[in-house]
């Protein structure tokens, strides 16, 4: 970020970072509390690598980090990672979603990912996950802007992927409608209603208001179609966990710190790429930075993961779901399917695509 970037950063945390001076000793600055903070998260180097740097004790780097990260949350979810609770708030995500990617009725792309850590003192198998690490659960939700909408952070790493997602307070929300999500509607040239639904990728499960590719490579032309449809709008989740890894590099390698300062540094980087998006994106994530397309459809990838590549990072993916849905969920899924090869939802390129992939089965 800019200088005058930081300052105005500064300016919105500084009320919860100041300490009052005593005649024994004056208090670290507002702004030295985050410059130690911001450097950790965006370097990934040890707090003691801090303590050194900043000629700081080590417990106080430690309280410093966790006191600043608590700050940045509370400063900014509200400004900047506001949950949308109305109609017309998801109705302008979806409209987002469609111009940009062709998908309608898509109030967010979702994906759930175990956070690595070091493994908790006293802590047994609950954060044991089944790749053999030491994980918490973050699950997130983003908008066509490459910006979260909604995240879950917290759940031990050992719940199967379907019971963390079932577990969140996201999952609830959504199946409640406690976010106030639009009825279904009609959509130009297609008969019948379309449900506003979220895009997932097959860690998460298939529900009526969520919508994840058909598994499998034996797919029929037509749900092939539907699946490189869905793969364009969720790429977005994929980008946003890129962008935060690049950028943030406290997540390029499990985390070394308790799980309550876990759990405040993801969500202070949640927050700090959401404001960083919005206020300064040239500098944040700059053209070329996320995927793209040509006018044939073939992805361009994004600078972030030539920053990433080869390297395994905290992030690991959740485990594919197995196991039965409803068919009221199929039914939404299969209306979709009809929608994308209508005249007025097909994108020109799409079979083309579809087909250079290798030969399909016809309907």
């Amino acid at each position: 970020m800019t200088p005058q970037r930081f300052e105005h950063l500064l300016s919105i945390v500084s009320s919860l970072l100041s300490k009052k001076s005593t005649q024994f000793r004056s208090p670290i600055s507002a702004a030295e509390r985050l410059t130690l903070t911001l450097r950790y998260l965006a370097t990934g180097d040890s707090q003691q690598s801090q303590s050194f740097n900043f000629r700081i004790g080590r417990s106080t780097v430690s309280g410093i980090i966790r006191e600043t990260c608590d700050a940045i949350w509370t400063q900014l979810c509200h400004r900047y990672l506001p949950t949308p609770k109305t109609p017309q708030e998801w109705k302008r995500i979806s409209e987002e979603f469609s111009t940009l990617w062709n998908f309608p009725h898509c109030i967010g792309a979702g994906d759930g990912k175990h956070v690595v850590i070091d493994c908790p003192k006293n802590s047994g198998s609950n954060f044991f996950n089944y790749k053999g690490t030491f994980s918490i659960v973050l699950l997130a939700f983003g908008d066509a802007n490459y910006c979260f909408t909604a995240v879950d952070v917290g759940q031990y790493g050992k719940s199967n992927d379907s019971g963390a997602f079932a577990n969140s307070a996201i999952s609830k929300a959504l199946e409640s409608n406690s976010f106030n999500v639009p009825a279904p509607e009609h959509v130009e040239g297609f008969a019948d209603k379309l449900p506003y639904v979220t895009v997932v990728d097959e860690g998460l499960p298939l529900k009526s208001y969520q919508m994840r590719p058909y598994p499998g490579k034996n797919l029929t032309e037509n749900h092939a179609i539907f699946n490189y449809r869905l793969s364009r709008a969720r790429r977005i989740i994929e980008n946003i966990f890129g962008i935060l890894a690049a950028r943030w590099r406290i997540f390029r390698r499990p985390i070394r710190a308790n799980v309550a300062t876990v759990e405040k540094i993801v969500l202070a980087c949640v927050c700090l790429h959401n404001y960083l998006r919005l206020t300064e994106n040239a500098c944040y994530s700059p053209n070329g930075f996320t995927d793209s397309e040509d006018n044939n459809g073939a992805i361009k990838a994004g600078d972030w993961r030539k920053i990433v590549a080869n390297d395994e990072g905290a992030f690991r993916s959740f485990q594919g779901q197995r196991g039965r849905h409803s068919w009221q969920a199929n039914a939404v899924r299969e209306a979709f399917v009809q929608y994308f090869l209508t005249p007025e939802g097909k994108v020109s390129w799409q079979w083309d695509y579809v087909r250079s992939c290798g030969p399909q089965r016809t309907v």
